[in-house]
């Protein structure tokens, strides 16, 4: 097996929810959009992040567990730490439920986070040396 990951999926309760917050708020593009069923996002080369109706999921993996926090972030880094704030603004504007203000981190770089309108939390980050190099156009 190749070391890649292809889909990123997120089950959604409301997907027009979640495609108004994605498209209309953030301002970014579909790569399927499915009503009722299925949206889906490229955000890399070869990278899509999918955003699952719970419904059209639950016909093929079954019941979706909810309550308190999903045990995963997903990450958004930026080239210069004044993106890192450029960005918050634009997640408060789209309505995101929460957003905590960026700081500068202990591993030397600068994040804050916000959720999208079903619980997942976003870091937004810069990250100075090879990280930030690695992941940032």
């Amino acid at each position: 097996m190749d070391q890649r990951l292809s889909l990123v999926t997120l089950v959604v309760a409301d997907l027009g929810a979640t495609r108004r917050f994605y498209l209309d708020g953030l301002g970014w593009e579909s790569f399927v959009d499915v009503p009722d069923e299925v949206l889906m996002l490229q955000v890399g080369p070869h990278l899509l992040l999918s955003l699952w109706d719970e419904a059209a999921a639950l016909e093929e993996i079954g019941p979706v567990v909810r309550g308190g926090t999903p045990p995963v972030t997903l990450a958004h880094n930026v080239g210069e730490p004044h993106q890192v704030d450029a960005v918050l603004d634009d997640a408060r504007r789209a309505g995101a439920p929460t957003i905590g203000d960026a700081t500068e981190r202990d591993w030397g770089g600068y994040s804050g986070y916000f959720t999208d309108p079903d619980g997942f939390v976003w870091e937004v980050a810069y990250a100075p040396g090879p990280v930030g190099e690695l992941v940032v156009p």
